[in-house]
């Protein structure tokens, strides 16, 4: 909600004015003291044109969602995937997290799909289901291959990866370190309707990849908050 300033200031100066044009007072023998008109149309105009001023310069941008969760990941193998008390300790048993915008959903994956392209989680944002998040891993890697090998490697299982590769109209890429020297490749990549935001990372002798994607209007809207889910995943636990 934007705040109205009352601009007590150009009021000050406006008063001032108006005191220094007062008519002469008139001696104290007339009957009837005459009182100076103040110049209300002129001062009513000032007062609307600033307050609105104001609220133009303090109307806030859109902020983040007003609360997350933070999903706990375990990255189980697809042979472990649904066991008894799978979902019972996963805070304990976590590798990865990363935050979930309070409204979101969870879409299942099926034992196929993590056993195929790694996914092991994801949620969407119900009234855009298209607006997600979403973390796939690969067992067998040490350390990570350098970014434009990485990247390729990880859009050989991701047809819709591909074509934002390819239709891109812009694509950085970088590294960065946590406060724990976890290196971390970071990417964006703006494409054709669609933005994408990847973080990937290894440990524990597997590859993660967390992805943040939103078709253009919601990445309009919802760039804070996305950038925030981007920014939230990181790797749990001994590396």
């Amino acid at each position: 909600m934007a705040t109205i300033l009352f601009p007590s200031a150009r009021l000050s100066s406006t008063s001032s004015t108006l005191a220094a044009q007062k008519s002469p007072l008139i001696p104290p023998s007339s009957a009837k003291p005459h009182l100076p008109i103040l110049p209300n149309k002129p001062l009513l105009t000032t007062l609307t044109a600033t307050i609105a001023a104001t609220s133009i310069l303090t109307a806030t941008p859109p902020s983040l969602a007003e609360s997350f969760q933070v999903y706990y990941g375990t990255a189980a193998s697809a042979a472990n995937y649904g066991g008894f008390g799978g979902n019972s300790d996963k805070k304990a048993s976590a590798e990865y997290v990363y935050d979930v915008p309070d409204g979101w959903k969870e879409r299942l994956v099926s034992k196929v799909e993590k056993g195929t392209n790694g996914t092991d989680s994801e949620f969407y944002n119900p009234k855009k289901k298209t607006e997600k998040e979403y973390l796939t891993f690969l067992a067998g890697f040490r350390q990570l291959a350098p970014k434009d090998v990485v990247l390729n490697n990880l859009a050989l299982s991701d047809v819709q990866l591909q074509d934002l590769i390819a239709g891109a109209d812009s694509l950085v890429s970088e590294e960065k370190k946590d406060g724990d020297g976890q290196m971390y490749y970071v990417y964006e990549i703006d494409g054709v309707g669609k933005h994408s935001l990847i973080k990937v990372t290894c440990a524990k002798n597997k590859l993660y990849a967390h992805f943040v994607n939103a078709p253009t209007p919601e990445w309009n809207r919802d760039e804070q908050t996305l950038r925030h889910l981007h920014e939230s995943f990181k790797t749990v636990g001994s590396y």
